[in-house]
């Protein structure tokens, strides 16, 4: 049987009361402990099934662990991205070669911001700025779940979790407000080096 590592919950790369008044401690504790931690354990016992399925010839589960390991592990990877992509010492605009592309791809950083926004408004899930290297273009993607609507091959540089457990027990209903804060928030240091990552691999 193959050996592989089990997923691990990544800490926060900053204090739990960091991003406040934008997220508060309370949410980013139950966020980050409680929801992320449940899509690592998932991710780990989906395995755990395929690995013993694999092993013992009985597929029978099988078929609902692979679903698992796509909802869990996309919750899982996408969470990590959006911790990552936050910071107190965010907000302000993008510049630089990441401000360029999103300027020749969506026409303004004003026309990319607006449509990101209403993909936030919209999305069941996630609001995503990707790479796509197929079009070779940045574009904005809405995810319900962790995994419905992904664009295959599309590398995330930028994840808004619009989960109502991101922004409820802040902004109750008021989803615009949060999504507001979290501009207030972007560390575009880090999307523009996910952006280079992408670039860099599909180039």
């Amino acid at each position: 049987m193959s050996e592989h590592s089990d997923p691990e919950l990544p800490p926060l790369p900053y204090d739990y009361d960091a991003l406040e008044p934008h997220i508060s401690e309370q949410v980013l504790t139950w966020h980050h402990d409680t929801h992320h931690q449940g899509y690592v354990n998932g991710l780990a016992a989906a395995e755990e099934t395929l690995a013993e399925n694999r092993e013992s010839g009985e597929f029978g589960s099988s078929a609902g662990a692979l679903g698992n390991v796509t909802h869990n592990g996309s919750g899982h990877y996408l969470h990590t991205l959006f911790w990552d992509n936050m910071s107190p010492n965010g907000g302000g605009e993008p510049s630089g070669e990441l401000r360029d592309r999103i300027e020749a791809d969506f026409g303004s950083y004003e026309g990319w911001k607006g449509e990101f926004e209403a993909a936030a408004s919209a999305a069941g899930g996630w609001a995503l700025l990707v790479y796509d290297p197929v079009a070779k273009q940045l574009r904005n993607v809405t995810v319900d779940k962790h995994d419905q609507g992904a664009l295959w091959g599309s590398h995330p540089i930028m994840a808004l979790d619009v989960w109502e457990h991101s922004y409820y027990y802040d902004y109750g209903p008021d989803r615009g407000s949060f999504v507001d804060a979290f501009f207030e928030v972007v560390d575009w240091d880090e999307v523009a080096s996910q952006y280079e990552t992408a670039v860099g691999h599909f180039e």
